[in-house]
């Protein structure tokens, strides 16, 4: 739990720094020297291929060093880096369908994290159209995405957080939910009834409520 908690502190500074944008010139400068000879090549042509498509490419940069820096073989990091790069691409598109024209790359990784998590597409989607001006979408996905790595169901996860910001509760509040299901279920509870116990304080309807919210279902697909 203490990477969770990690990430959780880091979510409001994310949401207010944009990423550092690197160009198609700056990705074999940040490549050499950090990552071996045989996967850099590999590696600079899937971010390249990304920024063309006016993804973020620091994320990937970040995969290929973290994996690299770990001892993880050169082929494991690249398979790494490319369905990353897929996920970055998924979730810009379903934040476009969200209605919202030019994600932040920020957006765009959060959603890809989410992704990872264990949540589809429409579920990015439905979270991309309650996340409006004060709720930054960096901050909702990256809630669903560690309520869901807790254990949360992601539909139980997406409808919980739509049911907070349509009853007004403040940015900031959001951010504690995973804490709040920890701690219920260091009472006894399970993370679905945790969250359900949340849920129901703000008026929602239990499992069976706002389907609408709730996209298609789980999608585990951790590589």
């Amino acid at each position: 739990m203490r990477a969770l908690g990690f990430m959780l502190a880091a979510v409001g500074a994310i949401a207010l720094l944009p990423l550092h944008a690197v160009t198609a010139q700056d990705i074999p400068a940040r490549l050499l020297e950090r990552v071996p000879a045989n996967m850099v090549d590999s590696v600079q042509r899937i971010a390249q291929d990304a920024a063309a498509h006016g993804l973020p490419v620091e994320p990937l940069l970040l995969k290929a060093i973290e994996g690299s820096a770990k001892g993880v073989s050169a082929e494991r990091v690249i398979a790494a880096v490319r369905v990353l790069a897929a996920r970055l691409g998924e979730s810009r598109n379903a934040l476009r369908e969200a209605g919202i024209p030019a994600p932040s790359p920020g957006a765009v990784e959060s959603g890809a994290d989410a992704l990872n998590a264990g949540l589809n597409a429409s579920q990015v989607r439905d979270l991309g159209r309650v996340s409006r001006p004060p709720y930054d979408p960096v901050v909702t996905l990256q809630v669903v995405a560690a309520l869901t790595a807790l254990g949360v169901p992601a539909p139980q996860g997406v409808r919980l957080m739509a049911h907070m910001i349509h009853a007004g509760r403040e940015p900031k509040d959001l951010l504690e939910l995973p804490n709040e299901v920890q701690i219920s279920m260091a009472r006894g509870a399970t993370a679905a009834e945790a969250a359900e116990g949340l849920d129901a304080a703000q008026g929602g309807q239990g499992p069976q409520g706002q389907q609408g919210q709730q996209g298609e279902g789980n999608n585990p697909r951790k590589p």
